[in-house]
């Protein structure tokens, strides 16, 4: 009996299916080598057109007192909502995409430092203006960039990295300078402040020298993603998704009826908790959002290394978590627990596990140096992502996709705190204030 099936298996199933692949072949061969060249060399005019603008780095010297909320930063946010491609010709002919920003907080041996990166200089103008508006007593000015002082040499460097996201679907928001009682119209004495920022610019100008923490906030316009920006489907839209998670809340507030009685003239009750999330899900929609992608790279001298500075790195955005809303979450790019298992059963596997080691390293130490997330050669690059990913158009399941923070929740992790509230002594700031001439001068 077994002889007779395997006999029907290659006598008959094997040539049938080879002779209609080979009758196929002509078909499909060239639409799968159609779509390879398609993805090519889309991604190939992508970074083309990013390569050809002219980037830059900004650098921001604080005045000894700043009296603006978070809100003043919120508007500046909400002014840098570029968008990119308009077309299918632009996006697939020019490789046009949307600018990406970077704002950054870095620490060299405890001086803390703050940064803003165009990925294309003809947003300084812009980034310059909308800053200027809001905070009139700040110095602005262009420099060079801070990480080109840096190899990867892990014989002669300590080095580190991590990425964040966020623990819960992106309608939830984490917890905002709102929550923190720093919003407008709220009458609160300069002493009794509670400033969230403040406990990460106290663990920057707590690093020692020899010590170097980066911090950067990569975000760019949020658009429904579609055709025109390579993703087939529907794409994301975030409204939606705060009206399917509302909906989500009402529909577990509904009470239960007895048994033997329906529920058709039932309403929701929510507890106060679920009010609660309903009016942050609201107020999250209704502010302008951003993708965006948080890393972090910590690297010192051998000599100057401090194992705890590298744990206070990872978890620096862990206060922003809020009760039954977001909050952030450490992800630490590197092999997986299993490969490390394996490993230590069979040693002669430890070097390839070490290579691979070294190269996530160097992947998130480059990736951080070119400001790149968003857009090739480190698109989506997450826990074992190679450097090029040319087929795959979608990422690998592992990638890292980038998460949706609103315009509140930027001005809380990226804003400038005010000399009383935030006393580190390692905070680069202006020495004086700046005003205009008087307009009766004598020339």
């Amino acid at each position: 009996m077994d002889n007779s099936i395997f006999s029907l298996i290659f006598l008959i199933l094997i040539p049938t299916v080879g002779k209609y692949l080979l009758i196929l072949l002509p078909i499909f061969l060239p639409i799968t080598l159609l779509y390879f060249f398609w993805v090519v060399r889309f991604r190939w005019v992508t970074m083309k057109f990013v390569d050809s603008h002219k980037t830059c780095l900004l650098e921001i010297k604080l005045p000894k007192e700043i009296t603006k909320s978070p809100a003043a930063m919120e508007i500046f946010f909400a002014n840098l909502s570029k968008g990119g491609s308009d077309n299918f010709g632009e996006a697939f002919l020019d490789g046009k995409t949307r600018p990406w920003f970077s704002c950054e907080l870095v620490s060299t041996g405890g001086q803390v430092r703050f940064f803003v990166y165009c990925s294309q200089i003809r947003h300084r103008n812009l980034v310059e203006n909308q800053l200027y508006g809001q905070f009139p007593n700040i110095e602005i000015i262009e420099v060079d960039d801070y990480t080109k002082d840096f190899y990867f040499n892990l014989d002669k460097y300590f080095i580190t990295g991590f990425q964040y996201t966020l623990g819960k679907p992106d309608p939830y928001p984490i917890k905002t300078y709102v929550d923190y009682g720093l919003g407008l119209g709220e009458d609160q004495k300069e002493e009794y402040k509670i400033d969230p920022l403040t406990s990460v610019i106290e663990y920057l100008g707590s690093l020692k020298k020899g010590e170097n923490a980066w911090i950067q906030i990569l975000f760019q316009k949020h658009e429904k993603e579609g055709v025109l920006h390579n993703r087939p489907g529907k794409g994301r839209e975030l409204k939606k998704e705060v009206e399917k998670e509302i909906e989500k809340i009402r529909k577990e507030a509904i009470p239960k009826s007895a048994e033997g009685y329906d529920d058709i003239y039932k309403f929701p009750n929510p507890t106060k908790g679920q009010t609660e999330i309903i009016t942050a899900l609201e107020r999250n929609a209704a502010k302008s959002p951003f993708d965006c992608m948080i890393r972090s790279v910590y690297i010192a001298e051998e000599k100057s290394v401090n194992r705890s500075n590298v744990s206070g790195l990872s978890g620096a955005w862990k206060h922003f978590r809020a009760l039954n809303m977001n909050g952030f979450r450490t992800i630490y790019p590197s092999v997986e627990d299993w490969q490390k298992d394996v490993a230590r059963v069979f040693p002669f596997l430890q070097k390839g596990l070490v290579r691979k080691e070294t190269r996530i390293k160097k992947d998130i130490f480059y990736a951080y140096k070119l400001r790149s997330f968003f857009q090739w050669p480190y698109k989506n690059f997450g826990k074992t992502v190679p450097v090029l990913q040319f087929w795959d158009t979608e990422g690998i399941e592992k990638s890292m996709k980038p998460f949706i923070l609103s315009t509140e929740e930027l001005a809380t992790i990226f804003h400038f705190p005010s000399g009383m509230v935030s006393q580190t002594p390692t905070l680069e700031r202006v020495p004086s204030k700046k005003s205009e001439a008087p307009a009766n001068l004598p020339i």
